[in-house]
């Protein structure tokens, strides 16, 4: 059934003129509809799309939340890496400090030999602070941890090859009783009565009197030498060796790792000599050199 058709006329009083308009009724229904729905539908488009947009902007600020604090985490957790990495190097610095007599005979030995040894300084590198956002922050502080780490290595090998050198350093009396006969440097053959350079000490002591390495080392000489008698050379590293002459017999073999205080003989009469004593030498680079600028400890007593 055809939808039924309106004629709507329109006449001006003043031209007499008549406007005659013709519509069908549905689509005149469905047009007048539209228009009235239109501003509704264009408010509920609007208020769907503000809440899609709250909702995104929610879920953004949620995000950024989320990663504000896991930044805040992270940086936290890298900043007590930093300060235990900061604390380690203090440690190790500190465990660097010696006493006076150690460090002086330190220093007389050639710098050639410290730094071979020690590497570099022990400076502790400052702990930095800053105030940028979290994610400054934390890429300051990871560029940090990776300084301290590399710095604690380095200060690591120095103490270690600190305590290695001391370790090598031969500052302890090897009697502890006896006395001191005859020192380093020039003097009189007591056996010729002409001059000669006498390279290490003499210290008389009773025969069998134990006699101790005065530094960590390796036996690399443990038999009869010539002129020294039965004799134990020691090596300690870093071009260092200490000898020990005119013993009666051995305590070590050659090979045997020793530490400072064992006893490596005993005192004898072996050898070029006038009677019991030990003849002790320290050796830097196979040079003999005083050894009484390296004994830390007081000299033996006569008993």
């Amino acid at each position: 059934m055809r939808s039924p058709r309106y004629t709507v006329l329109l006449a001006n009083r003043k031209t007499g003129a008549v406007r005659r308009f013709t519509f069908v009724r549905l689509p005149a229904i469905a047009s007048v509809l539209a228009v009235l729905a239109l501003p509704t539908l264009i408010g509920l488009g609007a208020r769907w799309a503000g809440k899609a947009d709250l909702d995104n902007l929610r879920e953004a600020n949620d995000s950024l939340r989320l990663e504000n604090e896991n930044y805040r985490a992270m940086t936290g957790e890298l900043a007590t890496q930093v300060s235990s990495l900061q604390d380690a190097i203090d440690d190790l610095s500190r465990e660097t400090a010696l006493e006076p007599v150690t460090r002086q005979a330190l220093d007389r030995l050639p710098a050639s030999i410290r730094s071979r040894a020690m590497g570099g300084g022990f400076a502790a590198t400052p702990l930095a602070s800053t105030k940028e956002s979290p994610e400054s922050t934390f890429g300051a502080l990871k560029d940090l941890l990776g300084a301290l780490e590399d710095r604690l290595t380095t200060v690591r090998k120095g103490v270690e090859g600190r305590q290695a050198l001391v370790a090598a350093l031969p500052r302890l009396w090897p009697l502890t009783t006896g006395w001191l006969t005859s020192n380093f440097g020039d003097r009189t053959d007591p056996i010729t009565g002409g001059a000669e350079r006498h390279t290490g000490l003499d210290i008389s002591a009773k025969r069998g009197t134990a006699v101790f390495a005065t530094a960590d080392g390796t036996v690399q000489l443990a038999s009869f030498d010539g002129s020294y008698g039965n004799c134990v050379e020691l090596s300690h590293g870093y071009g260092i060796a200490t000898r020990y002459g005119h013993l009666s017999k051995f305590a070590v073999q050659v090979g045997q790792q020793i530490k400072r205080g064992d006893v490596i003989g005993y005192v004898g009469a072996t050898g070029r000599t006038t009677g019991a004593h030990l003849h002790y030498e320290i050796l830097l680079n196979n040079k003999p050199i005083n050894p009484l600028q390296f004994l830390a400890k007081p000299q033996p007593v006569v008993e």
